[in-house]
Parts: structure tokens; sequence; C-alpha cells
């Protein structure tokens, strides 16, 4: 499938690259269809999960073990049933990255990971229920203790 996007342009996109959100993101919740495009270029290992239902939606994600080795959270059995996990390397988790003009206070949201299973290419966003990490965590504080 070919994708016109506001930030790439003309991308080819397979369908076994397809991930499901059957729920969406929060405030996104139409949006259930995206790929990821990884994007190794700076200093943090940053990608982009663009939306193919609307070629001018993209959120830039990270893998949150980068700048928090110990980040830790169990995932809820309905959520696991839910999202056909059997095993834990099927697994890959990414938190949402808020680039502002100053990048100095780039953020990622630690408090609702986007868990997805890899093999069924099923997504959801998981809003952590306990209040040990953030949704505006800073990143370039934590970068270089990784």
């Amino acid at each position: 499938m070919i994708l016109e996007t506001k930030h790439f342009g003309r991308i080819e996109v397979g369908e076994e690259k397809i991930i499901e959100f059957p729920h969406g993101l929060v405030a996104f919740e139409g949006m259930k269809r995206y790929v990821l495009i990884d994007d190794n270029d700076g200093d943090i290992p940053l990608s982009w999960l663009q939306s193919l239902e609307n070629p001018d939606l993209a959120f830039v994600v990270m893998n949150p073990f980068y700048i928090i080795k110990d980040y830790e959270f169990e995932i809820p059995p309905a959520d696991k049933e839910e999202l056909e996990i059997e095993s834990s390397e099927d697994v890959a988790v990414f938190t949402i990255v808020v680039v502002p003009q100053e990048i100095a206070k780039m953020t990622t949201n630690l408090a609702a990971p986007l868990v997805i299973n890899a093999k069924a290419r099923k997504g959801k966003q998981i809003v952590l229920q306990n209040n040990k990490y953030h949704t505006r965590h800073l990143l370039l504080q934590n970068a270089s203790d990784a």
C-alpha cells in the first residue's frame, strides 16, 4: 500500500508492518491503524508511529528502556489476552515523545506506554494506575545515565 504522509511524503507500507490499535490511542480513539517508521539519526533513538487513516498524524515514539533501564510495569491479564501475548519476547514497548522547540525540554510519557505484540501486530496504550512514572519525563536529563 502507498501512503501519502505529511512528514515523510509517499511511503510504501507492507501489510505485514501494519499495527492495529483496536481502541486507538488516548485522545485519538478513532485512529486505529499505524506503522512504525525508524529514525535513528539523533543521540536518542526515536521512531515515528504514523497513522494510516490520517496522513497528518504521526507520533514520535521511543523505547523507554533507553533512558530508564529498570522501567517496569505489569500488563494487566485482560490486556495480555486482548493483545494475544504468549511470550515476553513478542512484546515491544514504546512511549510517546513530545518535542518542543527547545529540544532540551523534550519529554516522554512513561505513565501511558504503548504495548505492542510484534508477532500479532496488535497494540494498546496502557494507562498505568500507579504514580511511579510521569506523563512528562524529561529525556535529556537521563540519556547520559543509561
